[in-house]
C-alpha cells in the first residue's frame, strides 16, 4: 500500500514542511471564478438574482462569462457583500490601487445637440 501525501511531507525537514504549507497557504487565497466566490460567501445563485433583480439563470451566465463589463463584476461582487478593487502592477513600481475608471459626469454642452440630433433622426 502506498504512503499518503501527509505521511510524505511529514517526513521532510521542518523548514520544507513550513515552505510547502506556505505555498498551500497562498493557494488557498486564490479563487478560480465567479461561482466559487459565491461558495465562500456562503450565497446562492437565487440570493445574488434577488439581489440584481435579474433571474437566475442570468447569474449562472454571468459566472461562467470570461469577460465583462467592470460594473457587471462591481455589481456581482456587492451582491455577495465583497467589494471590487483593482490593482495594478507597473514594472519598478509599486502595486497600485485604481479607484475608478473614467468619472461619471452630465453630458456637456456640446454633446447634447449631437443626442438632439440622433433622436430626431431616429424617430422619423
Amino acid at each position: 500500500m502506498g504512503r499518503s501525501l501527509n505521511d510524505v511531507i511529514a517526513a521532510l525537514p521542518p523548514e520544507e514542511q513550513a515552505t510547502i504549507e506556505t505555498g498551500y497557504q497562498d493557494l488557498k487565497q486564490e479563487v478560480e471564478g465567479l461561482r466559487e466566490l459565491r461558495q465562500i460567501a456562503g450565497k446562492a445563485q437565487a440570493e445574488i438574482a434577488s439581489a440584481l433583480n435579474i433571474k437566475q439563470p442570468s447569474v449562472s451566465q454571468i459566472e461562467r462569462q470570461t469577460d465583462m463589463y467592470l460594473s457587471t463584476l462591481r455589481s456581482y461582487i456587492e451582491a455577495i457583500g465583497g467589494q471590487l478593487e483593482l490593482t495594478v502592477t507597473l514594472p519598478a513600481c509599486p502595486v497600485l490601487k485604481l479607484h475608478s475608471i473614467g468619472e461619471v459626469t452630465a453630458p456637456d454642452a456640446a454633446t447634447r445637440p449631437l443626442q438632439r440630433r440622433r433622436k430626431a433622426s431616429t424617430a422619423r
